[in-house]
């Protein structure tokens, strides 16, 4: 979320910022500025009405005879202004209310070094790695060759849970298991971060949290809780709804909500496997052939928490290691920085790895490393406590710096089902077979190919 002063004080530039998204929603932008026009003229009315009261009881307090004509009079007098500032008080709250869900509905800005542009169209190849395969026959793509060999059953998924969802079978669930695993170890044992195993159900506190919600409750999974499993949960009898995490991101950068870190630990990195859980709503009759665009995935997702002012270098480092991982693989991909016009709702800069599929003769996405701000840490009230020395400085030594908004940065490290597409048709063969690259090999029981 924005900060609300700073976007209320210069609107045009906000307006400016996120025309660059493409984002122009003029009666939004008109309504902000009238609410925020209203509660300005509330707070002043009540701070003259409470000054108004408080001069109001000190004169009461200086009569004598309490039982007076006068006093009667000034204390009903009081009364009525404490009713007055009792309205007021209630329709700053009113407004603070609205002012809040229309900054919830405005997105992030874009970084300035992030590219124009409204569309895809605009992104911008950064780098591609690794030789495009040169296969020298007709390339099949990932469904084609993971039924030839056994490790995919989308007619039981589809019996079992209905269309969009995969079975993996003998080879093809040890692949899946034995990808994810690659990806912990490099990214624990080489790289540095802690790994966490999280709740797959999230609170909707949560998903506001990391921006998924209001804006993308669609393309989620609620459940809601039956009247027979009520628990006494956060003041609340029922307990609250949950929600399927689409993405590790929302349980793993909600670990440091309501939170104030101290500056000498960040940064700090996290990666979980996690189930993912996506109703892909609008989607339809796209990549909806096997494993690219399913309702329930697995990812091995990186998530960071930084200082502001390492930010930019912390983003990068984070987009290196997810590439790491399809370096280790040998697999062929580009980086793909996306303007403004293409970025996510919550990124403030964003970087795409997009891995090669001969059966498709494109290139897919396969990470989406994005740095949010402190667009997601307002809304979490995520916090550190900067170094002490410079704020201490004329204050004996005894004051302590004001906590600051953390910034966040997250990515796949990778998409586990993604990758094994990429696996599979990359390094296919003409008799439908597929060799296994090396790295990957120990975690296979030593096998070197998969053949029909």
């Amino acid at each position: 979320m924005l900060d609300l002063r700073e976007t209320t004080s210069d609107l045009d530039a906000v307006r400016a910022a996120l025309g660059r998204r493409g984002f122009t929603d003029d009666a939004l932008f008109a309504e902000l500025a009238s609410l925020a026009e209203k509660r300005r003229e509330v707070i002043q009315a009540r701070e003259s009405l409470q000054q108004e009261r408080n001069e109001a009881s000190q004169a009461m307090g200086r009569i004598a005879d309490k039982k007076s004509a006068e006093f009667q009079e000034k204390r009903e007098a009081l009364k009525g202004l404490g009713e007055r500032v009792k309205g007021l008080e209630a329709e700053a709250r009113d407004v603070e209310a609205r002012l809040g869900a229309l900054m919830l509905s405005l997105p992030n800005l874009p970084h300035e070094s992030t590219p124009e542009g409204l569309d895809e169209s605009a992104n911008v190849v950064l780098r591609t790695v690794g030789d495009k395969p040169e296969l020298g026959f007709e390339a099949k793509d990932h469904v084609a060759l993971a039924e030839g060999l056994g490790l995919l059953d989308l007619e039981r998924a589809r019996k079992i849970s209905g269309a969009r969802f995969v079975v993996l079978r003998g080879m093809g669930a040890r692949l899946e298991r034995a990808l994810a695993q690659l990806m912990l170890d490099v990214h624990v044992d080489a790289h540095g971060y802690d790994e966490v195993s999280v709740p797959s159900l999230v609170k909707d506190a949560s998903l506001l949290g990391t921006s998924q919600l209001p804006k993308f409750e669609d393309d989620l999974f609620k459940i809601a809780r039956h009247e027979a499993l009520e628990a006494v949960q956060d003041g609340d009898e029922r307990g609250p709804d949950l929600y399927l995490i689409p993405t590790g991101e929302v349980p793993v950068t909600n670990l440091h909500a309501d939170e104030i870190l101290d500056a000498a630990s960040l940064p700090l990195g996290y990666v979980a496997r996690t189930q993912c859980f996506r109703s892909e709503a609008g989607s339809y009759g796209k990549d909806t052939r096997g494993m690219i665009r399913v309702h329930e995935f697995q990812k091995v997702e990186l998530v960071r928490f930084v200082h502001p002012e390492e930010a930019l270098e912390e983003h990068a480092l984070l987009v290196a290691h997810a590439e790491a991982i399809l370096q280790r693989l040998g697999l062929h991909y580009r980086a793909v920085e996306l303007c403004a016009g293409d970025l996510g709702f919550g990124a403030h800069k964003c970087i795409d790895l997009e891995v090669w599929l001969p059966g498709q003769q494109a290139y897919r996405e396969i990470s989406s490393c994005s740095w949010f701000g402190d667009f997601q840490a307002r809304r979490m009230k995520a916090r550190f406590r900067p170094a002490s020395d410079a704020a201490a400085k004329g204050s004996g030594g005894k004051k302590k710096p004001k906590p600051q908004l953390l910034h966040t940065i997250n990515g796949s490290g990778l998409a586990v089902g993604r990758t094994l597409v990429a696996l599979l048709e990359q390094y296919q063969r003409e008799d439908g077979s597929v060799a296994l690259p090396e790295a990957l090999q120990p975690y296979v029981g030593g096998r070197t190919e998969l053949t029909p």
